[in-house]
């Protein structure tokens, strides 16, 4: 059947209007105004905290509470060198790393891993290298340098 003026209609539910409570029985919601009868709830200024089970002890405090969060913890963005290798690029600064599309975060260090082989030689300067991204670097020709306070790591 083809819609037309005559035969539109407003979806289920589309133009029902918002419980309003506590308006006398006329509202279809008097007496108790959908509070119940009796108990904590029904009281004025009840609010109870999430999770709460009724003086049971809650789920969030019977479950183990285990480990450490380092709050200090230093997040790298990961690069690896199979990406670096598709690249068609003699040498990767800081800056390379997003104009190149291989991290997102502008603020994070970056650390190359060892994941892929290099090709080609490439100078690639990063806040930290993998042991076997430092190996596989200097096998290929190229250089691992540290930006920042650490020593580059040896390559054997």
């Amino acid at each position: 059947m083809a819609k037309n003026l005559s035969n539109l209609r407003a979806p289920r539910k589309a133009n029902t209007g918002r419980k309003r409570v506590g308006r006398g029985m006329g509202s279809g919601m008097g007496k108790t105004s959908t509070r119940g009868h009796k108990g904590q709830g029904s009281r004025s200024g009840s609010s109870l905290m999430r999770g709460f089970e009724g003086g049971q002890m809650p789920l969030h405090r019977r479950l183990p509470k285990r480990g450490f969060t380092n709050i200090f913890r230093t997040e790298y963005a990961i690069v690896n060198l199979d990406r670096i290798a598709g690249l068609e690029v003699d040498e990767i600064g800081l800056d390379d790393y997003r104009k190149l599309g291989l991290v997102s975060d502008r603020n994070a260090p970056i650390k190359v891993l060892g994941s892929g082989e290099l090709g080609k030689a490439v100078t690639i300067y990063a806040h930290k290298f993998s042991k076997s991204a430092a190996e596989k670097i200097a096998k290929a020709g190229g250089k691992a340098l540290v930006v920042g306070g650490e020593a580059a790591p040896a390559a054997a």
